[in-house]
């Protein structure tokens, strides 16, 4: 008895939503019907709603999985094999770990550490950095530094002083960082104002788009998306699932 209420819960909550439509799947009669008995179970039961909605939860989250799998097996090169993008770890380690990240997202600066004591412990993780810049001008300030410093070998020096400084960046601010990390200042100015880097940081912005990222910082583990701050032993854990997974 229940599963039958359960089913009408949600073709009521399906009625609902099509009660404009062309072609209703009821009559005006019978969707009335549906509804009173509903609202009659759910008085008795309110039970029955709750499973309802977890169930379409449950049906979304399974779809919103096998989207994201899919996502990433159609962008599989630009996401773990894309020359010229910047890694950490074990370059050639066995787990691929690929974190989008903001470098003045405060979130992404809170995972510092924990990331940075993961690469220690487990040597078989590869990390590899995609800079989109979605906080606004700051952002993508900071992010082109970052980038132009790869091309004087200091991507992580570079990612590290900015993200590790609360103050707002500036042109001034980056050029004594520069200087502070013995780089050639002007060189990285006319670095980060070239086409080169644009393109880098306008490519990750579109795959971060193509896999339906919104917010930072999200990290791709094997067939896993897990976006926002996490537990580093969440990803520990997926690293483990995606090692695991590759060995069958």
């Amino acid at each position: 008895m229940h599963s039958v209420l359960r089913a009408l819960a949600v073709s009521c909550a399906f009625i609902a939503v099509q009660a404009h439509a062309a072609d209703p799947a009821f009559t005006p009669a019978q969707r009335a019907e549906i509804i009173s008995i509903v609202r009659d179970a759910l008085k008795t039961d309110p039970s029955i709603l709750r499973d309802a909605i977890k169930t379409l939860q449950a049906d979304e989250e399974r779809a919103s999985a096998a989207e994201s799998q899919a996502a990433i097996t159609s962008h599989r090169a630009d996401l773990f094999t894309k020359p010229g993008d910047a890694e950490a770890g074990n370059h050639a380690g066995d787990v691929t770990v690929v974190e989008f990240y903001d470098p003045r997202c405060p979130y992404c600066r809170k995972m510092l550490p924990g990331i940075a004591a993961m690469l220690q412990q487990d040597h078989g993780v590869r990390l590899v950095y995609k800079d989109i810049p979605v906080l606004g001008p700051p952002s993508a300030l900071e992010a082109r530094a970052i980038v132009a410093a790869q091309k004087q070998g200091a991507y992580l020096k570079m990612q590290d002083a900015l993200m590790g400084n609360p103050a707002a960046p500036s042109d001034d601010l980056i050029r004594d960082t520069a200087l502070k990390l013995h780089l050639d200042a002007t060189k990285l100015a006319a670095d980060m104002k070239s086409d080169a880097v644009g393109k880098r940081i306008d490519a990750n912005l579109d795959l971060a788009h193509a896999l339906k990222i919104s917010g930072t910082p999200t990290f791709v583990v094997g067939e896993q998306v897990i976006p926002g701050m996490v537990d580093v032993a969440q990803l520990e854990a997926a690293v483990i699932n995606a090692r695991k997974h590759a060995e069958k």
